[in-house]
């Protein structure tokens, strides 16, 4: 969750910590303890906020662990003003972005650190050393990766002798180029679907946590406004809707167990900071293993637009 307030320079104010602190004790209260950071989020403000919230309370560092991500460059944030968005994994920005995280989050370590995006440019060699001496150092516990091909993830995990322990991708109802990809599979459609191909099943044989951001297609499907045009999405928020209704749940549940009922053991990324909505993602847990074959297919139909193959 972004906590920072809005994604410019200007500094949080009371009234933003308030909210970040309700946000981060109802994520406690639904027994989320994992939190997730970059350090382009709201200008390294919500970095900056969690570490108020650590400092204020002794006690919160016991009960959360932490990943950080570093590599985006975007310009007046991590780049220079004038510079064109772009990302960057050379050995001295590595460093200096896990720095600059520890200090805003005001912490000695942190549980994973993640590159954001893969760098075209970057030498996977100096970036496996990089890593490599940072836990050496005591500085993190291990690695992810953020938005990387199955061959990215192989060649990090033969460079590195630091653990590579998750990988993030845009996963969700809407974005399910992971599912489209194995029922597509021998088929002429398959072609129209960019996800990398083996990944979930790469992961799971080596015991990598996928964690999904964008897990609830920014709330298409359970209350944001659905464009007139997209048939789609507006018949998919009837499914949902039903489905959460029969099993007396919300939405942003039904729409996260989809996510869950898959056996890759897909872990949603929640970016909502409202108390309310927090708590009812958690309601997906249990739903996850109740929710029935025709049940999680009804909601592929819908999304897709058309019966499967």
């Amino acid at each position: 969750m972004t906590i920072g307030g809005s994604w410019d320079d200007v500094p949080p104010d009371a009234a933003t910590v308030d909210r970040a602190r309700a946000a981060v004790h109802a994520a406690l209260d639904a027994g989320i303890t994992d939190f997730d950071h970059a350090d382009i989020y709201a200008h390294g403000k919500s970095e900056a906020v969690f570490g108020e919230l650590l400092a204020e309370d002794p006690a919160l560092a016991g009960r959360v662990r932490l990943q950080t991500k570093c590599g985006v460059r975007l310009p007046g944030n991590t780049a220079a003003p004038g510079a064109p968005a772009h990302y960057r994994l050379d050995r001295d920005t590595i460093r200096a972005g896990l720095e600059g995280s520890l200090r805003r989050l005001r912490v000695d370590s942190v549980e994973r650190f993640m590159l954001h995006r893969p760098d075209p440019l970057a030498d996977p060699h100096e970036v496996a050393g990089a890593l490599d001496e940072l836990r050496k150092e005591g500085l993190i516990r291990s690695v992810g990766l953020s938005n990387m091909s199955t061959r990215q993830v192989a060649l990090y995990q033969q460079l590195l002798t630091t653990p590579v322990t998750a990988l993030q991708l845009e996963l969700s109802l809407r974005h399910r180029g992971f599912v489209e990809q194995q029922i597509l599979a021998n088929h002429s459609e398959g072609a129209e679907h960019s996800f990398p191909e083996g990944i979930l099943e790469y992961c799971a044989a080596d015991g990598i946590e996928v964690q999904a951001w964008g897990a609830l297609a920014r709330g298409l499907y359970t209350g944001a406004p659905i464009p007139p045009e997209d048939q789609h999405a507006a018949a998919t928020a009837e499914t949902v809707h039903r489905i959460a209704a029969a099993h007396g749940v919300s939405g942003e549940a039904v729409v996260l167990a989809w996510l869950m009922r898959h056996p890759g053991g897909i872990r949603p990324v929640l970016g909502t900071t409202d108390p309310r909505r927090i708590a009812a993602c958690a309601e997906a847990e249990a739903l996850a293993p109740r929710l029935g074959h025709e049940d999680w297919y009804a909601l592929l139909t819908a999304a897709r637009g058309n019966p499967v193959p």
